[in-house]
């Protein structure tokens, strides 16, 4: 028998790649698997946005992100997005408060499942002030859910037609979610391979001491080398989590890790149910077996009967184990720009810390501690008369705070200024900003040009050359 020349033996190697690559795509996004983590996703994320959104409302936020100030930062884009009146407002959140409650209990899923999303992520374009990675997660997060079935098991939808209950789902179902969580850990990881996190332990060596108060944790806290030990520990944890999670005999161990982790930052830094959605969204990765165990335990504690939610053999609906070609092509976009997008800082030259072009939607979480004070000017063409604005007058602390050191949101505002003095007979107003900034405790300087008039500029996703 001959054997193979070099060129069929690189052939029939490429083949064996692409038959495992198919394999592999099958396995993950094509065959057919247990719904009960898809399940289990569906009813804690959406409890946790039902948490979250009573407790937006009980903490008096409606008013002051949204009713008193007299200006709102817009997304590029987005300017179009206006707050409705109070009532408008308090209706949204209700219904929110129900979209949330009718997701986690499979009840009208697919309806419930839009309007979460359509509500949330309006409440979240009404003011770029608020922005947060862990809203824009959420946000991706319920867009998804209106792609999947997951009301077809352990729901009111599946208890009240049983033509729909099915225990198997695509396996994309899943996989989608574990992406979207890998794709936010991974990234907050790299975007911590950088001299002042690793190096210079900066901003923690300024946070943790600060924590020096707290029981128990407060001398680990103060501890010298804490803030180089805490930031190495956490680059790695972000960059290596998911791969932990998904190998099942490290499973248990990189969940405690996650218990620990999110508990920590939690404490130190007030931010409100993210890290319980964190370590919710990671039981994703745990076994069919864990979850189904998972639901018998909340069956048993609300007693539920077993038949409720396990459908006979006979009523399983058929589920179909390919892709809609459209579908496919929508989820290949979607990951690419989500995978590409974080990247888009290399366009722009200086430091991303201090220009922030390319900073947002970059899952970039808790990298830097930067302050800044600004001091708008207005002045009158016609007469040369230049007056100083007082931003408490228009905005409230957080919004100056944030703006006082990210150069579009300071561009916004300086429009604004010009537009709402020109109305108070002002005539061909200019408007300039002094602005300093510090970033990671260094001295302040100069953020942008403070002679250049900011009404003759214009945003876009051009660099910003004013920027010093």
């Amino acid at each position: 028998m001959p054997l193979p020349t070099a060129a069929e033996t690189v052939i029939n190697a490429s083949v064996l790649n692409i038959d495992n690559v198919k394999k592999l795509f099958s396995r993950a996004f094509l065959a057919q698997v247990n719904i009960a983590p898809l399940v289990t996703f569906r009813i804690i994320f959406s409890l946790m946005m039902l948490i979250g959104t009573i407790r937006f409302m009980l903490l008096g936020w409606i008013e002051d992100h949204y009713l008193k100030p007299q200006f709102h930062f817009k997304y590029f884009g987005f300017s179009w997005v206006e707050p409705l009146s109070s009532a408008g407002l308090y209706a949204i959140h209700v219904l929110l408060i129900i979209a949330a409650l009718f997701v986690m209990l499979g009840l009208f899923y697919r309806i419930a499942a839009i309007v979460q999303f359509l509500l949330f992520t309006y409440t979240e374009l009404i003011d770029l002030t608020y922005y947060l990675n862990h809203y824009y997660f959420i946000s991706l997060v319920a867009f998804l859910l209106i792609l999947v079935p997951a009301n077809r098991s352990f729901s009111l939808d599946a208890f009240h037609n049983p033509a729909i209950k099915n225990e198997k789902v695509p396996a994309w179902t899943i996989s989608i979610f574990k992406l979207q969580v890998a794709i936010v850990y991974i990234y907050a990881g790299l975007f911590k391979i950088n001299h002042d996190w690793l190096i210079e332990a900066l901003p923690l060596k300024i946070w943790l001491p600060a924590g020096d108060a707290i029981p128990l944790l407060g001398p680990v806290f103060a501890w010298e080398y804490a803030p180089h030990l805490f930031s190495w520990i956490g680059m790695v944890y972000d960059t290596t989590i998911v791969f932990w999670l998904m190998w099942s005999k490290s499973r248990p161990w990189a969940f405690l890790s996650v218990l620990v982790f999110h508990v920590l930052t939690g404490i130190l830094f007030q931010i409100g149910v993210f890290p319980v959605i964190m370590i919710g969204a990671t039981l994703i990765f745990f076994s069919d077996h864990f979850h189904q165990n998972l639901h018998s335990s909340i069956s048993r504690i609300f007693r539920f009967r077993k038949s409720h939610f396990n459908p006979p053999r006979e009523t399983v609906a058929p589920t179909h184990s390919g892709m809609n070609v459209w579908l496919k092509f929508f989820l290949l976009g979607y990951f690419t720009f989500q995978i590409l997008f974080p990247w888009r800082f290399v366009l722009y030259p200086g430091n991303m810390f201090w220009t922030e072009q390319g900073y947002r939607f970059g899952w970039r979480v808790m990298l830097m501690e930067k302050a800044g004070t600004a001091t708008f000017y207005v002045k009158d063409a016609k007469s040369g008369k230049e007056g100083i604005v007082d931003n408490a007058e228009f905005l409230n602390a957080h919004q100056e705070k944030q703006m006082a050191m990210q150069p579009d949101m300071i561009l916004q505002y300086a429009h604004f200024l010009g537009i709402y003095y020109q109305k108070k007979g002002v005539e061909n107003p200019q408007v300039r900003a002094e602005v300093y900034v510090t970033l990671n405790a260094r001295p302040s300087k100069l953020l942008i040009d403070s002679s250049i008039d900011l009404m003759t500029i214009r945003d876009g996703w051009s660099n910003k050359e004013w920027i010093k």
